[in-house]
């Protein structure tokens, strides 16, 4: 798990030390996010993380808690699956959502990008394939 933060967090100066990737896809590995996404601070069983991207995510879920997803700057599509049925919540600058603990999620950016707050529990699963839900 990572650490708590000490003190006040420069999210303007977190986000200035890393790289926008303006072409993310869902078979992007892993190692193509180290300077795209910082861990902000660690938070209860998982962390607070930052990044700055465009494109295309994989699915992903937390099924250990419920995942607060922030728009600081940009914009996004966050698609959850819900019964079977995609449901697209459009963010904008300053607005935000919370993604229900075990429920399949994705984003759709576009080519402007998205700068990103996450407040993530751990593990995540991730899969390239819209699940069975």
């Amino acid at each position: 798990m990572t650490e708590l933060a000490a003190g006040p967090i420069s999210l303007t100066d977190t986000l200035a030390g890393l790289r926008f990737m303006p072409d993310r896809t869902p078979t992007t590995p892993d190692e193509a996010f180290s300077d795209v996404f910082a861990t902000v601070s660690g938070y209860r069983d998982g962390g607070i993380f930052v990044g700055q991207y465009a494109g295309n995510s994989e699915w992903e879920r937390h099924r250990y808690g419920d995942e607060l997803v922030l728009a600081l700057d940009g914009s996004t599509k966050l698609i959850m699956l819900i019964d079977g049925v995609e449901q697209a919540n459009e963010l904008g600058a300053l607005e935000l959502v919370v993604v229900p603990q075990g429920v399949w999620h994705r984003f759709e950016t576009p080519a402007g990008g998205v700068k990103i707050l996450t407040v993530t529990p751990q593990p995540t699963d991730h899969q390239l394939d819209r699940p069975e839900d």
